[in-house]
């Protein structure tokens, strides 16, 4: 299969949050060109990401996974919607057993809640030690072997090819979110799987400072006679406009999901659905710490994609001399990327093969004219960045 790469490039301006805070509860920051920068962790935007998958109902849920900790409790809830007579304990037993089985990892109740049981408390369910991704099919498959075996699990997971089958259908069928951002079973290497998508920790183009907003909250019940807040604290916050780039190998992607997620459809349809939902996902998500205090509710500025059958570019150096605009830094910070962009891929791009797309809003972001097929909504530039990808997967390696 050709080698196919999606890079996404995005300005973002956030005004006054706190999006994705440290151990100290401040903003998080990095060193970029000697100079103190606003950062955003790849983790924050990739679960953002992830998420707006099914809030905004861009995916069908069928095509996406569960990451969790009590992934027993999810399997047994689906051996009971399949065989309401296998409910409860019997359930969660079965459940533990299978995932056993099938990833060679322990499904156990954690001892601080064993522990707690013993004190009264309700028995607690097993977990497992880390968060374990699965997909919806992979679980439904999963549901239906316990059922099968539900007589004597034990006996029927020691039948070779009973484990092989839960092997594989734990294994097989991936989810797009899966296929995306990757899977690690730490008790188990066979099950990894390689993301196709690498995201990038944010940060702003220009110099950031955290700044603290010291806040006091008055008691609704005081007297005239009772002075003083019910409540006095701060939070520290800062603004900035920030680079964001992710780059999306779609040969891993395609590997990934395999022959299809549906049946009917051509090999192609389903790389272009997670490709189409990845862009918008990844462009409109938000992270949403303090977002009831900040309300930092934004869109990108500026969008550049591009298609290449190189290797992913990014354009992060384009801001390592950090960005000093006196009138505010987007309209800077496209000028560098707008000289940036050509220079680099002249040195380094394949001009020849790659494909660009921009979409941009407002006089500020003028100077990407001309940078690639310029869209005037984000719905336009998705539609053609997966037509574009699905043209690509069909043209023989």
């Amino acid at each position: 299969m050709n080698r196919i790469f999606l890079d996404v490039h995005a300005l973002q301006t956030v005004p006054p949050s706190n999006l994705n805070r440290d151990d100290t509860g401040a903003p998080k920051s990095a060193v970029y060109g000697g100079v103190p920068r606003a950062r955003v962790s790849s983790q924050a935007w990739k679960r953002a990401t992830r998420t707006y998958f099914s809030d905004e109902n861009l995916l069908d849920p069928s095509e996406l996974g569960v990451r969790t900790k009590k992934v027993a409790e999810v399997l047994a809830a689906r051996i009971t919607a399949m065989d309401p007579a296998l409910n409860g304990a019997e359930a969660l037993r079965l459940a533990a057993e299978v995932i056993h089985g099938a990833t060679g990892s322990k499904i156990e109740v954690p001892k601080r809640k064993a522990d707690a049981a013993k004190d009264g408390a309700d028995e607690p369910a097993p977990e497992s030690k880390y968060l374990m991704f699965l997909s919806a099919r992979q679980l439904d498959g999963l549901a239906a072997l316990a059922i099968e075996g539900a007589d004597d699990i034990k006996v029927y997971l020691k039948d070779k090819d009973n484990k092989a089958r839960a092997r594989e259908v734990a294994d097989t069928r991936h989810s797009v979110d899966i296929a995306l951002f990757g899977r690690m079973v730490a008790d188990s290497a066979d099950f990894n799987v390689d993301a196709a998508v690498q995201v990038a920790h944010a940060i702003s183009v220009h110099r950031v400072d955290n700044e603290s907003d010291y806040y006091t909250a008055v008691d609704d019940e005081n007297t005239d006679a009772e002075s003083g807040a019910g409540m006095i604290g701060t939070v520290d916050f800062n603004s900035a406009t920030l680079y964001r780039y992710a780059a999306l190998g779609v040969h891993q992607l395609a590997k990934n999901l395999g022959e299809g997620l549906r049946e009917e459809e051509p090999r192609t349809a389903p790389v272009r659905r997670a490709v189409e939902a990845f862009v918008r996902s990844f462009l409109e998500s938000l992270p949403t710490g303090k977002i009831n205090t900040f309300g930092h509710h934004t869109l990108p500025d500026a969008v550049v994609v591009k298609l290449r059958t190189t290797r992913p570019i990014s354009f992060v150096a384009a801001f390592e001399d950090p960005v000093t605009g006196e009138s505010g830094h987007l309209r800077e910070a496209v000028a560098r990327l707008a000289e940036y962009i050509p220079d680099m891929e002249r040195a380094y791009g394949d001009e020849e093969s790659t494909l660009s797309w921009v979409l941009r809003v407002g006089p500020n972001t003028e100077k990407l004219s001309g940078l690639g097929t310029e869209t005037q909504r984000l719905s336009d530039l998705v539609q053609s960045v997966g037509q574009a990808v699905a043209e690509r997967l069909d043209k023989p390696a």
